[in-house]
C-alpha cells in the first residue's frame, strides 16, 4: 500500500531536511558556493551528479543536513523515486533550483511528488505483522507549484492497480475482479454490468466465454460506464486473465510462476478509469474487461478447436496460450 498523506505532509514548525536537485553541467559551480565542510564531504563522495545518485550531506552533530541529488543530464523527477525507502528517516523538502541559478522545469514539482509517493509502495497484504520490521519511510513537504489534485488521484488510482496485479489468483479471479470494478463503481456513482458464465453465449461474447469455461470460476464480461451521454466517448479495455496456466498449450512451470499478473492490462485501466472518474473529466467513459482464467479441465478449448467470435468470423486456435488476443 501507499499513502499520499504517509510520506507527502505539510510543512510543520520544524525546518525540513533541504534537497538540492542539481544536475551534472552546474555541479561545480553549484559546490564552490557551498560551506567548506559540505564541499569537502562531496569531494570524499566523489559525488558527481549522475541521474539519480544521492549524497546526504551530515551536519556538525552527525544528522543529515543536506541532501544533493544528481539529475545527470536532465531534470527527470523519477529520480526522487526512491527517496522514501532510501533517505534516513525524516522531513525533507525540495529547493527550487538547480545548480547554480537555473530554474527547474515547471512540471518538475508535480513529478517529483508523485515519484516519491509511488516510490514508497509495498504490497504487504500477505505478511505476518510480528515478521515486519520496516524502518520509517522519509516523507517530504508538499513542493511548491505541486498540482497536488493531480498527485492525490494518480497515486491511489496507482496504487489500486498494483495491488490487485500484487494479488495472488487464489484471491483474485475473475469474480473478485468483478467485486474491486464493483467498489470503484459504487464509489463513483458508476453503472455497472456483469455479463457472467453462459449467458456470455446468450448475449455473443463465444470467445470470452471458450477461453474462461474450463475454470472452476465463471468468466465475465465486467462492463462499466460513467459519465453524460451526451458527452465525449473513450472506452477502456483491459485484459482481464486472472490467471495463465496456457490452457491446454500447458506453460512450464517456470513461465507459470509470475501468470497472475496477466490480469495486468485490466488492472492499469481500472485504475486509469478510477482516476478519471475522480477528476470528474467531461467524458462518458466505458470501461471493458473480459475476465477468464485459462485452465485445463475436461471442457478447455483446445489447439485445432475453430471457434465463432462475436464480429462473425471463425478463428482456429493455434495455441490455447495465445488467449489474449480471443477474449
Amino acid at each position: 500500500m501507499s499513502s499520499v498523506s504517509t510520506v507527502l505532509v505539510e510543512a510543520g514548525s520544524q525546518q525540513p531536511i533541504p534537497i538540492h536537485a542539481v544536475s551534472a553541467a552546474n555541479l561545480e559551480s553549484w559546490r564552490k558556493v557551498l560551506p567548506a565542510r559540505a564541499q569537502a564531504w562531496l569531494a570524499a563522495t566523489a559525488f558527481k551528479a549522475d541521474a539519480g545518485a544521492v549524497a546526504v550531506v551530515a551536519g556538525e552533530d552527525g544528522n543529515p543536513a543536506h541532501v544533493v541529488l544528481g539529475l545527470g543530464q536532465g531534470d527527470d523527477p523519477w529520480v526522487t523515486g526512491n527517496l522514501a525507502k532510501s533517505l534516513p528517516p525524516g522531513t525533507y523538502a525540495l529547493t527550487d533550483t538547480v545548480g547554480a541559478g537555473e530554474k527547474l522545469a515547471p512540471h518538475f514539482p508535480t513529478w517529483a511528488a508523485l515519484a516519491w509517493a509511488l516510490g514508497a509502495y509495498a504490497f504487504k497484504t500477505y505478511k505476518s505483522p510480528k515478521l515486519e520490521n520496516d524502518k520509517p519511510l522519509a516523507q517530504l513537504v508538499w513542493p511548491k507549484n505541486c498540482d497536488r489534485a493531480y498527485v492525490e488521484r494518480a497515486v491511489p488510482a496507482a496504487t489500486l492497480s498494483r495491488d490487485l496485479i500484487n494479488t495472488p489468483a487464489s484471491d483474485m479471479l475473475p469474480d473478485a475482479l468483478a467485486d474491486a470494478t464493483a467498489n470503484i463503481a459504487d464509489r463513483h456513482g458508476a453503472k455497472l454490468r456483469v455479463v457472467v458464465g453462459d449467458d456470455l453465449l446468450a448475449q455473443n461474447y463465444p470467445m470470452i466465454h471458450a477461453v474462461g469455461r474450463a475454470s472452476s470460476v465463471a468468466p465475465r464480461l465486467i462492463d462499466l460506464a460513467w459519465g453524460d451521454i451526451s458527452a465525449s466517448k473513450v472506452t477502456l479495455v483491459g485484459k482481464g486473465v486472472c490467471f495463465d496456466s496456457g490452457g491446454l498449450d500447458l506453460k512450464p512451470s517456470s513461465a507459470m510462476l509470475l501468470m497472475k499478473k496477466d490480469m495486468g492490462g485490466a488492472a492499469t485501466m481500472l485504475g486509469l478509469a478510477d482516476m478519471i472518474m475522480a477528476a470528474k473529466l467531461n467524458v462518458r467513459l466505458r470501461l471493458m474487461i473480459p475476465a477468464v482464467e485459462n485452465a485445463v479441465s475436461g471442457n478447455a478449448f483446445r489447439p485445432g478447436d475453430i471457434l465463432n467470435s462475436r464480429k462473425g468470423l471463425k478463428v482456429e486456435i493455434g495455441n490455447t496460450d495465445a488467449e489474449g488476443r480471443l477474449v
